[in-house]
Parts: structure tokens; C-alpha cells; sequence
């Protein structure tokens, strides 16, 4: 029997996930209460593809005792283009959020991964990525992709051609949260902001900017989401009502990462038209927004 005819062995499964002990190289701030720490290890930037998660743990700290689920923010590489670690972005709340921004350059932490599904490299002319709070972090990886400027994974992913536009749609409190915009900048990709109070760009929804993007754009598009859950579903319906492809990035809380616990499920609608519940962690996070039931 293949491994792709067993079911206790699914491609979504963390069969593959390598679990390290990995030293900072750099862990700073971004915005408020953001910030970025960078990792070497060569073996998971290798194979991490945009979409992918990895939990994490202080090293040789019990408290908190269960890792955190980071999504892959961008993988950092040598002259030559080599992978030699991964960047992840994290919001400080709660325990280990707060002890990790206090981490400094040669201290270690706990990783294990690639794990979840990630984003299939789907050939699209114009490429729109929402995001709200600290929802930007899969997208840096897959604008990239998409334009053709990085390759991920190993094997490394081919896209059949890179897309002609990559619009990111970013929404957050104020301005003062914004984190990462340069990235996405020097990336050739179009930003557009909105903040909740107007102290950067327009003032209102993230939404309006979607809405926006599409009455202008003249390239046959998909939508991509991760952020808050009552923007994703009106992000979703959007997507719907304009018949427009849209995948979502969920944010379920998740406890082991790996499967085991149940504890990250979503209800996701089945060929039969009944609804299943899904673990966020192997299934997901990635899933057809026109699947989900919010």
C-alpha cells in the first residue's frame, strides 16, 4: 500500500515535522507589541512552504509547558540564496509571548514543524492577500512566491507562471500596529492600509479596501485571508458573492499542533453537503472559504 492509500499516513499529517533546537539570531520589534525573531534551522527552511505553521517552546522552560502555533513569516537565506532559518512574527500576549520578547541572540528555543497544509501555488493574475491584527504573517512567503521572486519547500514548488499583481490589503487598530510594511514593499507588492481610528491610511474596513481592489482590477483574481474570524467570514462572503475563489488561513487555538488533541476543529462542509468537523492543525489552517461553516 502507498503512503497516499493509507489513511493513518495523509499527506496533511505530521509525519515529516522535524523537531530542533534552534538558536536566535535576531528577535526584534516591528510595531507595537510585534516583533520578529529569526531562527537557525537549516533543515525546517528547507522544506517550510508559505501557509505553514511551527509550534514553538522556550527552551528548558516548563512554564508555559505546551508550544504556540507561528506561522512561517519569511525564511532568511545566505548570498548564494541558501536556506539557513526561519523569521516568525508574534504578537506579545500571554506568557510566552511576553518571555520571548525579552529573548536575545543566542538563546535557544523548541521548534518542530513544517506543519498544516500552506497555500497551493495556484496560477492567478492578480493575487489579493486581506489581512487584519497580526494576520500578515503567511503572506510575505506567498506574495513572493506568487510573483515568482522565491521558491519554498523540497522539493522546491514550481508555479506554472507568476502572477501579474500582488495586492495586500492590511488592516489594524492604528498605525501604530502596522508591522512589516516594508517587507511586503520590497517585495513588489501593493499595500493598502486601513486603520480602525484613521491614523494611517483609509479610515474604516479592511473590507472597503477589498471591495475597492476589485471594482478597479481588470485581472482575473484570488483572494487570500487570515486575520480576525468575523473579518474572514466577511472577507468570505465577498469572495462568494462575487464568485471569486478565496482561501482563509484559520487562527484556531491550537494545543499539541499535531493532531492528537481536537482541540483546534472547524466545521468544514463535505461533498454530501453535511458539515465535518476539521483539525485546524493537520487539515488546515488552510481551507476553501466556501467549505467553511462560520
Amino acid at each position: 500500500m502507498k503512503d497516499t492509500d493509507n489513511p493513518l499516513r495523509a499527506s496533511c499529517y505530521a509525519d515529516n515535522a522535524v523537531q530542533l533546537r534552534a538558536t536566535i539570531v535576531e528577535n526584534v520589534q516591528l510595531a507595537k507589541l510585534t516583533y520578529r525573531v529569526r531562527f537557525a534551522c537549516e533543515e525546517l527552511a528547507q522544506r517550510v512552504v508559505p501557509g505553514q505553521f511551527i509550534m514553538l517552546r522556550l527552551a528548558d522552560y516548563q512554564d508555559p509547558l505546551l508550544g504556540r502555533p507561528l506561522a512561517l513569516y519569511d525564511v532568511y537565506r545566505d548570498d548564494s540564496g541558501k536556506p539557513l532559518g526561519i523569521d516568525v512574527v508574534y504578537l506579545v500576549h500571554g506568557k510566552l509571548t511576553s518571555r520571548l520578547k525579552d529573548f536575545d541572540p543566542g538563546q535557544q528555543l523548541d521548534v518542530w514543524g513544517p506543519l498544516g497544509n500552506g497555500f497551493m501555488p495556484e496560477p492567478v493574475e492578480h493575487l489579493i492577500m486581506v489581512a487584519g491584527g497580526i494576520g500578515q504573517t503567511p503572506f510575505v512567503t506567498l506574495g513572493k512566491e506568487t510573483l515568482g521572486k522565491e521558491q519554498y519547500g523540497s522539493p522546491v514548488r514550481e508555479i506554472e507562471a507568476a502572477a501579474q499583481k500582488v495586492t495586500f490589503c492590511y488592516g489594524a487598530r492604528s498605525k501604530e500596529y502596522l508591522a512589516g510594511i516594508a517587507d511586503f514593499k520590497a517585495a513588489g507588492i501593493e499595500v493598502k492600509i486601513s486603520t480602525d481610528d484613521g491614523s494611517e491610511g483609509h479610515h474604516g474596513l479592511v473590507t472597503d479596501l477589498l471591495n475597492q481592489t476589485l471594482d478597479e482590477t481588470t485581472l482575473s483574481a484570488k483572494i487570500v485571508c487570515c486575520g480576525p474570524e468575523p473579518m474572514m467570514e466577511a472577507v468570505s462572503k465577498i469572495a462568494i458573492a462575487r464568485n471569486i475563489p478565496c482561501r482563509v488561513s484559520l487562527e484556531t487555538p491550537m494545543a499539541c499542533g499535531i493532531g492528537i488533541c481536537f482541540s483546534c476543529v472547524a466545521k468544514v462542509m463535505q461533498d454530501d453537503g453535511e458539515w465535518d468537523y476539521k483539525r485546524t492543525c493537520v487539515e488546515g489552517p488552510v481551507f476553501d472559504a466556501q467549505k467553511l461553516v462560520w
